[in-house]
């Protein structure tokens, strides 16, 4: 089991505009069935982190539907409003605290940090984030919600052209003295 960071990037290092929007994103073409492609992915994962500004833009982008079927872990401080029937729990504080009630929920599958660099960073400062896997979208935005926001160290382990993207997985490096849970 591992936790990753899954995400799309301009090619100037934004997961988002400066306004929270990723509609540069799905106007960029990406064959769904290619290699590093979202659907494949999503079907290794067993729960889900995400930022609360990621939430709240999927949450607007899908009129108010929840698609995930994966326990999700908003992290927020602010309130936010749970559709009905969704598995969804608002998390505040310490991301290991809760890493390890969604390793259970998982039930063996991998964890998906969603959106947030920041929020992927915590996962790194803890010594939780296993991998990063960016796409790279053929798309500058000047501006917007970074990459990471941290200094990290990453092995590139896969490339792979997927249509206009650019993808890549790296495995996280962890110095002296950083333990994994």
């Amino acid at each position: 089991m591992a936790t990753h960071f899954y995400t799309a990037s301009s090619l100037d290092g934004f997961i988002a505009t400066a306004e929270h929007s990723l509609d540069w994103l799905l106007k960029q073409d990406i064959d769904e069935d290619g290699p590093m492609a979202y659907p494949a992915f999503e079907k290794t994962i067993g729960a889900l982190a995400m930022g609360a500004s990621t939430y709240e833009w999927v949450m607007r982008h899908e009129e108010g539907r929840w698609g995930y079927t994966q326990p999700t872990w908003v992290f927020a401080h602010r309130p936010l409003t749970v559709p009905e029937g969704a598995d969804i729990r608002v998390a505040h504080g310490d991301v290991a605290e809760v890493h390890s009630a969604m390793i259970e929920a998982a039930d063996g599958k991998d964890l998906w940090v969603v959106g947030g660099g920041d929020l992927a960073g915590q996962f790194a400062d803890a010594g939780l984030l296993d991998e990063v896997w960016v796409q790279y979208a053929p798309v500058t935005l000047g501006s917007g919600a970074p990459l990471l926001p941290r200094a990290l160290d990453l092995e590139l382990i896969d490339v792979a052209r997927n249509r206009s993207f650019m993808c890549g997985r790296y495995r996280v490096l962890r110095g002296p003295g950083v333990e994994r849970s």
